[in-house]
């Protein structure tokens, strides 16, 4: 799996929490991504080792050996990752019409006036 794979296995919410510290900065020990993020969440030890576990069996993280420890490094771009999982909310949801995402949000009021001039400088923007 490489980095600009889209198509990982689906990833919990409890990994994307460990795949965000990752991304945020690779290689890292166990220790170092509980550290991270075991204590906003209640997790021990234990806990993100099974989580890194998971994600390694998944093709989304290296482990590399290091002396008695191992160094975990995504395999996923954040960025493919996003890509995928906004792809497959816009399909599910929303019968993979993009703009029906844009008018929910707008209807439901989820966007805010600042909100609304990003779009439309993005779309100006994305315009030939």
């Amino acid at each position: 799996m490489s980095l600009d794979n889209p198509n990982p296995e689906r990833i919990t919410d409890a990994e994307h929490a460990v795949m965000e510290v990752l991304w945020e900065r690779p290689r890292q020990t166990a220790t170092e991504v509980c550290d991270a993020v075991g204590g906003q969440r209640g997790w021990s030890l234990a806990t993100v080792k099974t989580l890194l576990s998971r994600l390694v069996q998944k093709g989304a993280l290296d482990a590399a050996p290091d002396g008695r420890r191992f160094l975990y490094t995504p395999l996923i771009a954040r960025e493919a990752y996003v890509g995928g999982e906004s792809r497959r909310l816009v399909d599910r949801l929303f019968g993979g019409s993009a703009a029906s995402l844009v008018a929910h949000l707008a209807e439901t009021e989820a966007l805010t006036e600042d909100d609304l001039a990003e779009i439309e400088a993005l779309l100006k923007e994305l315009r030939p």
